[in-house]
């Protein structure tokens, strides 16, 4: 059964929606090696990230399957000021984003939609990442010992490395991080999770 994801940001039963900026966006940024670019964010939700990264200069475009979470987006840019290209859509079967992004983001999509449409998931992320660009991926990590029904779904390392290797991508690094601002019950909860940075290569093999 597929998820009802509007009914999910209806019913607040979204412990993803931190409200605050990744952490680890954060330190990606600070260390200099992603600057202001066209980039694209995928599974923006509410719009969080995609706000911070608007008012650190970059040029977002961002899309959501959930057009209540799109809706919830577009006011708070509108409040914050700042100008996203928020876009409803499946990943896995996208609108026309246009050319290709020197960087694309992603907080918790590739874990889910792989279950689903790895496939599709796949595909997509080829068109969409430029050659020479960057993709930094946030997934709930298989090392985690914490129960199965809390956190997000859980990838080995060699299996998120090999599924986006696949299409075209090169691996920078990958970290055990931990999810920051997740809460589960009314508690702050930081599952593990892993950060992967990788770059398209500059021609398809």
């Amino acid at each position: 059964m597929q998820e009802d994801w509007n009914q999910r940001y209806i019913d607040a039963n979204t412990p993803w929606d931190s409200g605050v900026p990744s952490e680890n966006l954060r330190s990606l940024l600070s260390e200099g090696l992603i600057k202001p670019c066209r980039m694209l964010e995928i599974g923006c939700g509410t719009g969080t990230n995609a706000i911070f990264l608007a008012q650190e200069g970059f040029d977002v475009t961002a899309v959501d399957i959930s057009e209540v979470a799109i809706q919830r987006a577009k006011k708070k840019a509108d409040e914050a000021g700042v100008q996203v290209k928020f876009t409803v859509g499946d990943i896995t079967e996208p609108p026309d984003l246009g050319l290709p992004f020197r960087f694309v983001f992603d907080r918790g999509t590739y874990h889910v939609v792989r279950k689903t449409n790895l496939a599709g998931f796949q595909s997509t992320l080829a068109k969409v990442a430029a050659h020479g660009g960057y993709y930094a991926v946030l997934a709930g990590n298989a090392n985690d010992d914490g129960p199965d029904d809390k956190g997000p779904p859980r990838v080995v390392a060699s299996e998120l490395c090999a599924e986006i290797e696949r299409v075209g991508f090169d691996l920078v690094r990958l970290t055990e991080i931990r999810f920051h601002g997740v809460q589960i019950d009314g508690k702050q909860f930081q599952p593990l999770a892993w950060s992967g940075l990788f770059r398209r290569r500059q021609t398809d093999r």
